[in-house]
């Protein structure tokens, strides 16, 4: 085969960088998800008109991000922000960055999350016969995000 030939990206190699915190807060996660935007529609009835209504962009709907990894006996700087936010009412927004990766391990895909902080914390259930690892989700609302070129 000739050419530049490309491979579809693989979802698997990607990296979460909290931008601009003092914490260092640790960034290995296992899932990302949450990295879609939808258009919302106000639907308009015409007077006369039954055939159809019309459809007018309205606004832009974010859902949360949902970062999900294992759970480790260090104390973790990502979980004392979270903490903080959820039991003690005091919020650090920061930018999250999420850069899908190739496999020289560069960008090649990045999202921005603009001033995102937690609004839930959860961990796995514990169930004395499963065989599997303690898994903390940790959702983010953010203000807007948008793809960010490279």
């Amino acid at each position: 085969m000739t050419g530049n030939y490309t491979y579809p990206l693989a979802g698997f190699h990607f990296r979460v960088n909290f931008m601009g915190s003092p914490m260092g807060i640790d960034t290995m996660f296992q899932e990302v998800s949450g990295l879609s935007a939808e258009l919302t529609v106000e639907e308009l009835v015409e007077g006369g008109e039954n055939r159809y209504v019309h459809k007018l962009p309205s606004k832009v709907q974010f859902p949360n991000l949902v970062l999900k990894r294992a759970m480790y006996p260090v104390p973790s700087a990502l979980i004392a922000w979270a903490e903080m936010a959820i039991y003690h009412f005091r919020f650090t927004p920061l930018p999250v960055l999420v850069s899908l990766l190739n496999e020289q391990h560069l960008p090649v895909k990045n999202w921005c999350f603009f001033d995102a902080y937690p609004v839930k914390l959860h961990v796995s259930d514990l169930k004395a016969q499963d065989n599997a690892l303690m898994i903390e989700t940790l959702e983010l609302v953010y203000k807007y995000s948008r793809p960010i070129g490279l």
